[in-house]
């Protein structure tokens, strides 16, 4: 270790994130909705959804699948997204998502500002929960999709 340069411990990192106040997300939802595209079959897409009458700002949305299939882990390769803005009632797309990862937890991070406040939700959608049964009609979107709030 070099003289006067000091290590930072977990303990540093953890006393800094407790002095963050985060407050609970309300009005911002994740959706995995489908589209009918020109050969008739259906292209996936998960959105972010404003539902606030206010902006949220330095939108980031960590996107990433993991679990199991015939007793083996896999997962999918970690994606980040960013989004400067998006407005009361409005949505953004994050990604396409193809069906071949339906069967893993579909976790979405998402952090935003409000003003000066910071918000952070983990939105997961678990193994096997977008199937047809579970599909809804998603109103921000005119899609039918799953919704996770």
């Amino acid at each position: 270790m070099l003289r006067g340069v000091a290590r930072r411990g977990t303990n540093d990192l953890t006393s800094m994130k407790k002095d963050i106040n985060f407050l609970p997300v309300e009005g911002v939802q994740v959706a995995i909705a489908r589209q009918e595209n020109e050969l008739a079959q259906h292209d996936w897409r998960v959105f972010v959804i404003n539902q606030n009458a206010v902006p949220i700002r330095n939108v980031f949305v960590t996107s990433k699948g993991y679990g199991l299939k015939d007793d083996e882990e896999q997962k999918t390769s970690t994606l980040r997204h960013f989004f400067t803005e998006i407005n009361p009632g409005a949505h953004e797309i994050v990604e396409t998502i193809m069906p071949d990862v339906f069967h893993l937890n579909n976790e979405y991070w998402v952090s935003y500002f409000i003003g000066d406040q910071i918000f952070d939700k983990k939105f997961i959608f678990v193994p096997d929960s977008i199937v047809e049964e579970n599909l809804v009609t998603v109103p921000a979107l005119g899609l039918e999709g799953i919704l996770h709030a």
